[in-house]
């Protein structure tokens, strides 16, 4: 079977939303029945392209949200700043090993925006935070690529019987 454009373009785009990210865009890539490697290749791209500007720009970000007159910008930026204190005890218990599996570990509220967010919070030099975060990633894209094509593949024998 051949992919779509249009398929490969909404794993791609699911990847690089908050909250979702790779760990959903898997999960509808195996469901749109990509091959494997195809929906993993694009949502690590998808869900990666977004990390080395919020580790550059988020703090200029949130600080201009937080001080504008805005009251919903305001209560956005409180939010996001307190989600990433809440996981920064979390993450600075190992350092850069602990960013890793903070990203690798797909569950609810991790993942890369987060680690990348927290990263970013506590001063975290890129090059130590931005490879920490690859590899969380390609981690966690194992965990749902077994996951995902397992689980579909196991659908997929119970409808043939």
């Amino acid at each position: 079977m051949i992919a779509s454009i249009k398929d490969i373009l909404s794993v791609f785009l699911c990847s690089m939303l908050p909250i979702i990210e790779l760990r959903g865009s898997i999960i509808l890539g195996a469901g749109l029945n990509l091959p494997w490697w195809l929906n993993a290749a694009v949502s690590v791209v998808g869900n990666m392209l977004p990390i080395p500007f919020i580790l550059i720009f988020i703090r200029r970000i949130l600080h201009w949200m937080a001080h504008t007159k805005v009251p919903f910008l305001s209560k956005v930026a409180l939010w996001i700043e307190n989600k990433a204190h809440k996981n920064t005890k979390k993450v600075m218990r190992y350092a850069t090993f602990g960013l890793f599996l903070f990203v690798a570990i797909p569950l609810p509220g991790t993942g890369a925006w987060t680690g990348a967010l927290v990263a970013a919070m506590l001063d975290m030099r890129i090059k130590k935070s931005l490879p920490a975060i690859f590899l969380g990633v390609l981690c966690a894209c194992a965990i749902m690529t077994l996951a995902s094509y397992g689980f579909v593949g196991f659908l997929s024998f119970l409808t043939k019987i």
